[in-house]
């Protein structure tokens, strides 16, 4: 399986793009799997619900099961937070898995920058960013720069960069 990111500060399109890469991906016939970092105190289960009362109750794993998906939570209780590397062979073989966040790990990844969100690149000190993705020209840059509207473009660039194309 081949692991690709989106990269950036908070507000600066990664979800939006993901979004719009996904299907560009999909049409060209690659499987892909998502993996997103959260904040520490996100949840996906709700309050009085049968599978938030096993957790509370002391479960480690949950496992909610019906005849469209399922969904399992894993309660760290304390642990460390998994890495990527610890939660691949947990996931389904795909041709790629993309992940957003994580911009502190070393994999390959487009960095999704819009000045406008006031932050700096991350890129002149990640080698592990290939390009960046910006709504506007970046002078100096050391790597690409793709049209951050231009999802069809990007997703190609995925498919070269992870030998997919």
């Amino acid at each position: 399986m081949r692991v690709f990111g989106l990269a950036g500060w908070s507000g600066s399109g990664k979800t939006t793009l993901m979004a719009k890469l996904l299907p560009a991906l999909v049409a060209k016939g690659v499987r892909v799997s998502t993996m997103k970092h959260a904040h520490h105190e996100f949840d996906v289960d709700k309050p009085g619900k049968d599978s938030w009362v096993h957790r509370q109750a002391g479960a480690t794993e949950v496992a909610i099961v019906s005849a469209n998906r399922y969904a399992v939570m894993h309660e760290l209780r304390g642990a460390p937070e998994p890495t990527i590397e610890d939660l691949l062979p947990r996931l389904a073989p795909v041709d790629l898995l993309l992940i957003e966040g994580f911009k502190r790990h070393a994999h390959p990844k487009i960095e999704i920058h819009r000045p406008a969100v006031g932050k700096p690149l991350l890129a002149p000190e990640d080698p592990h960013i290939v390009a960046v993705a910006s709504d506007v020209e970046i002078p100096g840059l050391a790597v690409p720069r793709l049209d951050l509207n231009d999802a069809q473009a990007i997703a190609d660039f995925v498919l070269r960069r992870t030998g997919l194309a």
